[in-house]
């Protein structure tokens, strides 16, 4: 592919956005509270995107993606920066960034054919139903149950911290289907139909007044194997390539992402500029460290990225550079924008989106360095798997997963007996 290649098509979808799309004049904070009337808009202009061949532009073409490579996708996305493209909440990042790419590197052709070609069209959003209440950081201590017989499959069991399950169309969720070995084997993924018999989804609210978390309560859930996503039993290895997707380390086209080296953290200017600051020598300051930030976090993910294609060291492991980046980062760049903003971030004129803006991330700030894995997570993993330090002694590693119940005197887990033992 030639770089004239790559001009002919930034020019026809430069075309195709000003003759369909709707400018933006600033950048729009992300949606926050979906209701149908939002979603339904949000569909349609999926829908545009894809008639015009422009969803799904790095997916096979054989699951409804138009077989084009990442740096495609790179100059489409370029070119639809100052455009009105479709906004699907929390859910954008985790449907098209997250889940779809786990599906199309572990997923059977059936499943993909089944699945990815209505995500392209709109018309199915995905949550990870990966979390729960007894398992945060040991992701691989789940307690959701999938009880097999024959060719269909019953899950039991609760899942936390689920953004966007209130609207998502199908859950891809982690159940453990053998008790009797460690716990990161007998796991396995499934395809979940949020609107299934059993599905009981609970909104929680958070501290910036908006209800993206929600918990999940499958009861009961009827699947069959065609939902399986991966080998049964083997739910780790997909695990970590979602993993590693979510933390920075797999996103398709990430490596190729255009560098912020020209843009001189435009949210923050738009800011001081909103409220009279811009000739402030401090807020100066404040700006040229943000930007200063926005440049090592791109050229971080392009060099773990490249690192992870090039084979030098597990994916996984080398995206806890990007997710520990983006977990002591995004705190302090919020915190730079409560200083800029000053008493305007903390009561503003309706309809002052800059200044809401800057409110809403300074609180929602710190769950990053939570979310998809703690700092405290990363540095250990960096320091464990990819620097070779020792690793942090484990007494259930290679302990049946029930035997690790029974230790522990832990809750049962549905559908376990009163002394932990696994129902057959």
């Amino acid at each position: 592919m030639s770089d004239a290649d790559l001009d002919a098509y930034r020019a026809r979808a430069r075309s195709w956005l000003e003759a369909n799309l709707e400018p933006v004049g600033s950048p729009r904070p992300r949606a926050t509270d979906v209701d149908p009337g939002f979603l339904a808009e949000e569909r349609r202009r999926q829908r545009e995107l894809c008639s015009a061949g422009y969803a799904g532009i790095a997916w096979p073409s054989t699951y409804g993606g138009q077989g084009l490579s990442s740096r495609h996708e790179r100059v489409f996305n370029e070119e639809a920066e100052g455009f009105r493209t479709p906004d699907f909440g929390v859910l954008g990042q985790t449907t098209f960034g997250i889940c779809v790419p786990t599906m199309l590197a572990h997923g059977s052709p059936e499943l993909l054919a089944r699945h990815v070609p209505h995500v392209v069209a709109g018309n199915s959003l995905w949550v990870q139903l990966f979390s729960e209440p007894d398992a945060g950081s040991d992701l691989a201590g789940v307690r959701t149950r999938a009880t097999r017989s024959g060719d269909r499959w019953t899950v039991s069991g609760s899942k936390i911290w689920s953004s966007g399950a209130y609207f998502a169309d199908h859950g891809l969720c982690l159940a453990r289907t053998s008790w009797d070995v460690p716990k990161h084997r007998g796991l396995t993924w499934f395809a979940v139909p949020m609107d299934a018999p059993g599905v009981t989804i609970r909104r929680l609210r958070q501290i910036t007044g908006a209800s993206e978390f929600c918990q999940v309560f499958l009861d009961g859930v009827e699947l069959t194997d065609a939902d399986v996503v991966g080998e049964v039993d083997a739910g780790w290895s997909v695990a970590r390539t979602m993993l590693a997707t979510e933390r920075g380390g797999g996103s398709r086209g990430a490596a190729d992402a255009a560098h912020p080296a020209d843009a001189l953290a435009p949210d923050l200017v738009a800011l001081a500029d909103g409220v009279g600051r811009r000739d402030d020598p401090q807020v100066r300051d404040l700006v040229a460290r943000a930007h200063v930030a926005d440049v090592v976090m791109a050229e971080l993910r392009s060099r773990v990225i490249a690192l992870s294609r090039a084979g030098v060291a597990d994916p996984g492991s080398l995206a806890a550079y990007v997710k520990l980046a983006h977990g002591t980062v995004t705190p302090e760049r919020a915190r730079i924008g409560l200083q800029i903003a000053g008493a305007a971030a903390l009561s503003w004129p309706e309809g002052s989106a800059a200044e809401a803006a800057t409110a809403h991330a300074f609180l929602a700030g710190r769950s990053q360095s939570i979310a998809g894995g703690t700092n405290e997570m990363m540095r250990n993993v960096i320091g464990e798997r990819l620097l070779g330090l020792p690793r942090e002694h484990s007494v259930d590693t290679d302990v049946p997963f029930a035997e690790v119940i029974r230790r522990t005197g832990a809750t049962p887990a549905p559908g376990q007996g009163p002394s932990g033992e696994c129902a057959r």
